[in-house]
């Protein structure tokens, strides 16, 4: 690896965090006009969303000139150094649009495609959860300290918390249920924030499908550096197929990655 200071890295990313907040909040629950860039659904974007890149991307071009860019809005930017940001400049647009407050901004550093540093930020609240392999620390307007999670083992004394109950289709949609039907409770509408909540020690267990790399890169390292695990439904490194398993213990790890592959 291209020896780097992390330290100043994971400054900049807040750096890129309040940028993109500054850009976001004077559109919140302000109804922004909202385009749909779906051809058959629903996938929404606002000015928000692609401010709030332009931003992020703005104070890279100038300060990390060498390194990449992959974001939602915009096309990639290729490394020079191997290096590069991973950019969802608001996660859970649909929320944001809905006024409600768990949409994030997702900010990953990544060497060669894995991620290094991760920060799950939302403006509106005041709270930022970052990670990496040192560990994982939540701010607030009134403090910062060390995050980590649960020590929740078994799935009948699990917080499960997803985005959306129809977000699995077909064979998933039965597998998520048979996790589901076992954990003490279920909430949805969590988008990322979810896994800074996991991080923070406050739900135990996380499961999504249908992610992109920009939904994924930030996650992982606020997750591995606050001591839980995040892998695909195989219990396996590899997740760009875009389905997560987030656990704060092996032992559930193991539980719910049995269970989904139960049915």
């Amino acid at each position: 690896m291209t020896a780097r200071n992390l330290e100043n890295d994971l400054s900049f990313a807040h750096r890129l965090a309040d940028a993109a907040g500054a850009a976001i909040l004077p559109h919140f629950r302000r109804r922004p006009p909202v385009q749909n860039k779906a051809a058959a659904g629903f996938d929404p974007v606002t000015i928000a969303d692609r401010s709030s890149e332009q931003a992020m991307r703005d104070l890279i071009n100038v300060e990390r000139p060498g390194d990449g860019v992959l974001g939602e809005e915009f096309p990639p930017l290729e490394s020079r150094n191997g290096w590069s940001w991973t950019l969802d400049p608001i996660d859970g647009t649909r929320g944001f649009i809905a006024g409600t407050p768990a949409w994030t901004v997702l900010i990953a550093l990544t060497y060669e495609n894995r991620p290094v540093l991760g920060v799950i930020d939302q403006p509106h609240t005041g709270e930022r959860f970052s990670g990496h392999a040192g560990g994982a620390e939540l701010a607030t307007r009134e403090s910062r300290h060390a995050m980590q999670v649960s020590g929740v083992t078994e799935l009948g004394e699990a917080i499960l918390v997803t985005t959306d109950p129809y977000l699995f289709q077909d064979r998933e949609a039965g597998q998520f249920a048979a996790v589901r039907k076992a954990a003490r409770l279920t909430r949805y509408g969590m988008d990322a924030y979810g896994y800074g909540l996991l991080a923070a020690g406050c739900v135990d267990l996380v499961i999504e499908s249908g992610l992109s790399a920009y939904d994924i890169h930030a996650l992982i390292p606020v997750v591995k550096g606050a001591g839980g695990i995040i892998t695909n439904w195989q219990g396996e490194d590899d997740v760009s197929t875009g389905a997560l398993v987030a656990a704060a213990t092996p032992k559930l790890h193991a539980r719910a990655i049995d269970k989904l592959n139960s049915v």
